[in-house]
């Protein structure tokens, strides 16, 4: 490789190196101040915004197993009980030919 290929990669990993130290010193900040609740809901709202783009465009099936999914999710508040009633949801459904 050339020396541009390794300034690359050496810029790329400082930049990787700096949004890393970015996030810790806001997220101190954020958590010393009056905003700290949003911290404690935040991977929830990570996780149901990627739920909520992924079922975009898709059918029927997808959508029911994703509500099966959502009221285990709200009655258990458990992640393996959620994840596995929605696949068996979805297989199910598939295997009804819906």
């Amino acid at each position: 490789m050339s020396g541009a290929h390794w300034a690359m990669i050496g810029l790329l990993a400082l930049g990787a190196a700096a949004i890393r130290v970015a996030g810790l010193v806001a997220g101190g900040r954020i958590r010393s101040s009056r905003h700290a609740w949003m911290l404690e809901d935040l991977p929830g709202l990570i996780v149901v915004s990627l739920v909520a783009s992924s079922l975009i465009g898709q059918p029927l099936p997808t959508w029911l197993a994703a509500g099966v999914a959502l009221v285990i999710a709200v009655v258990t508040n458990h992640v393996i009980a959620t994840m596995a009633a929605g696949v068996l949801a979805f297989a199910g459904l598939m295997w009804l030919g819906l």
